[in-house]
């Protein structure tokens, strides 16, 4: 099978990975789902030696985004191999290896993309036909007591609105379950949110909504002035990776 001869290869090459996903998804929150392709997560400092190491076992393979997504194919299957999300911030790095869990997919022994790293990434993806707040909801559920809230919250830095903007919704869809979130984290956040009410607005126009969605906030940055988060200084993107993203998320609406 096309997924674990992928799996294997890279254990056999020493090259470490992740299985994400949702697999990963299923192995957290305890929802099973279909999943129509293998998400494979590696340092970026790993992604060329990868793609090399597969292309020589006769796989085609794809740099499609230079800055988070490659992918391997075969056939009508393929295998994304991330190594940071599509708005550049959530790179993968050391701690998500040492804070993985051990598991087995299709009888490959792997390890699984952690909880706190899963709900960092998807907290951000809220484009028009893609939403995965359901997923941090339901991920926050079912291992709230076993998340390194600390750790989580550190991921998100200076984007903590985002964190903060998911623990509201969680205490909305789970009203039984608000005492799930730590009250000090959560009493820490709207005092930082309080405190922010009440200093100097920067000059500067800058749009943060491509960080969510890269095809809502078009005009934002395109047509109204706005600067756009994505890209540096701002972000961690140039402005041709952003150019791509973007435009690879208008082909996928049409």
């Amino acid at each position: 099978m096309f997924y674990r001869g992928v799996m294997r290869s890279l254990n056999e090459c020493k090259i470490n990975y992740l299985v994400g996903g949702g697999h990963a998804f299923e192995v957290h929150s305890g929802i099973h789902r279909r999943t129509k392709d293998l998400d494979l997560f590696v340092r970026p400092a790993d992604i060329a030696i990868t793609l090399e190491k597969l292309a020589q076992r006769s796989y085609e393979i794809e740099l499609c985004h230079p800055h988070w997504l490659a992918k391997v194919y075969y056939e009508r299957e393929f295998i994304d191999l991330i190594f940071s999300s599509g708005n550049g911030l959530c790179q993968v790095d050391d701690a998500w290896f040492e804070n993985a869990m051990t598991g087995n997919v299709l009888g490959v022994p792997i390890l699984f993309c952690p909880a706190e790293e899963m709900i960092w990434s998807k907290a951000f993806v809220m484009e028009r036909e893609r939403y995965d707040g359901a997923d941090v909801a339901h991920l926050i559920r079912a291992y709230a007591t076993r998340l390194d809230w600390r750790r989580l919250q550190q991921r998100f830095g200076a984007h903590w609105r985002i964190l903060l903007s998911h623990l509201i919704l969680f205490g909305y869809i789970y009203p039984s379950e608000r005492f799930l979130i730590p009250s000090p984290l959560f009493e820490e956040l709207l005092e930082k949110l309080r405190r922010e009410q009440t200093e100097p607005i920067s000059p500067r126009q800058v749009c943060r909504g491509t960080l969510l969605s890269r095809i809502q906030f078009r005009d934002d940055v395109e047509a109204w002035g706005y600067g756009d988060a994505r890209q540096q200084p701002e972000g961690p993107m140039t402005p041709e990776e952003a150019a791509r993203w973007t435009d690879a998320g208008m082909k996928a609406e049409q």
